[in-house]
């Protein structure tokens, strides 16, 4: 049997080159960086070189660059310092509907403290309309959040476009790039965003390790209070291999992001012809215009089967996927984002993310299509409503 991970976009293994990287900073370099002493200092070394690589690979200065634990606690700490910086101001938040939980229910949070929050409609690819922004812009609109690309669909967002709308309405503009850099471009002053968010392990580098970009010039709330690591603004001794891991990776993100975007469209692109060819009654969720989308993603409804059935089938046979996002695998609820398009609950409960890697092999997509057909022939022979209309 073999063992074939498709799941990319819910985390990445470690490169051999970042592992090999942080390695001296748990057993030689291992000083704490706020220390003056030579293992201090070499340490300290080793975050100014991780944040130099990690400000390159999005075109930012290194002073730009806040490390922090996860996507998710940049994502946390934009909105809620943004919120009570800007409180009175004005109290209106703009997002869209298919963000990550770490938007969301920060949002939600928010809300309970007197924020209002727009949510943005979707159209059935995933984009957020420009128009929509710009209706949905008031005077008290503080701060916009859209990701750039999305976790479950791979929908890349104009986000230069309505960064630039929310700044002619006088807010900040934050995007959550945690799906989207090491697999698109991104360059935060083409771009013309105020705060991006990132995460390490996405791009071949270790978990418990984001970032958060914060444009020159803006003053912000600290996230925790305490010594003076991270300018003043993230209290507490530094995850130094991590961090250091974390720039190896996007060094190599940057390096090879055309070799990478060729290999994963490929191997994509190979998987959806396959399917499509060997499954009928299937449906593409997301862009079609597969330039538009997530270069390994791939988020197809398959009727008549639950998309957890499948899962679990596939890894018995050595298969990773998901049925949506990692954050929310648990839920047996419907997906936001696939609600939020306009995919039916019937259609929505039968879809998998497949997302592909530098470490795919169109071996590994052989083996995972002729699973797959034989997977769902078996379940939808076993179905009560294999003959059910509305598919």
């Amino acid at each position: 049997m073999r063992n074939v991970y498709l799941d990319y976009s819910a985390t990445t293994p470690v490169k051999d080159e970042v592992l090999q990287e942080m390695i001296p900073y748990f057993t030689q370099n291992f000083g704490n960086p706020s220390s003056l002493y030579t293992p201090g200092l070499t340490a300290k070394e080793g975050l100014a070189e991780a944040r130099r690589r990690v400000a390159s690979l999005i075109g930012a200065e290194p002073g730009e660059i806040y490390f922090t634990s996860c996507g998710t606690e940049a994502d946390n700490w934009v909105l809620e310092a943004i919120a009570d910086k800007m409180k009175d101001k004005g109290r209106h938040i703009i997002t869209s509907k298919i963000e990550h939980h770490a938007i969301l229910h920060t949002c939600k949070y928010l809300e309970k403290f007197g924020f209002d929050v727009t949510y943005l409609d979707v159209d059935e690819e995933g984009f957020v309309q420009p128009e929509a922004l710009k209706d949905a812009m008031r005077d008290d609109t503080v701060l916009v959040s859209i990701m750039a690309v999305n976790n479950e669909i791979g929908t890349v967002q104009p986000i230069k476009e309505l960064a630039a709308i929310a700044k002619a309405g006088g807010a900040y503009f934050h995007t959550d790039t945690v799906q989207a850099v090491g697999n698109i471009p991104i360059d935060v002053r083409e771009l013309g965003v105020d705060f991006l968010s990132m995460s390490a392990h996405k791009i071949y580098g270790p978990k418990g390790v984001g970032a958060l970009y914060k444009r020159k010039g803006i003053q912000m709330p600290n996230f925790m209070h305490g010594g003076a690591q991270e300018n003043k603004k993230r209290a507490g001794t530094e995850n130094t291999a991590g961090i250091v891991g974390f720039g190896k990776a996007a060094e190599i993100a940057g390096r090879d992001l055309e070799e990478h975007r060729a290999h994963s469209s490929e191997l994509r692109e190979y998987l959806w012809e396959q399917i499509k060819d060997r499954i009928p009654e299937i449906k593409l969720n997301g862009p079609a215009d597969f330039s538009r989308r997530h270069p390994g993603n791939l988020n197809v409804s398959f009727s008549y089967v639950e998309g957890e059935s499948v899962l679990l089938l596939l890894d018995m046979k050595g298969i990773s996927v998901s049925t949506g996002s990692a954050c929310s695998s648990k839920s047996l609820a419907t997906s936001h984002v696939l609600d939020a398009i306009g995919v039916p609950p019937a259609k929505s409960n039968g879809a998998i993310r497949f997302t592909v890697g530098d470490f795919t092999t169109k071996e590994d997509i052989d083996y995972t299509v002729e699973c797959l057909t034989e997977v769902i022939t078996k379940l939808r022979e076993l179905s009560p409503v294999n003959d059910a209309k509305g598919w």
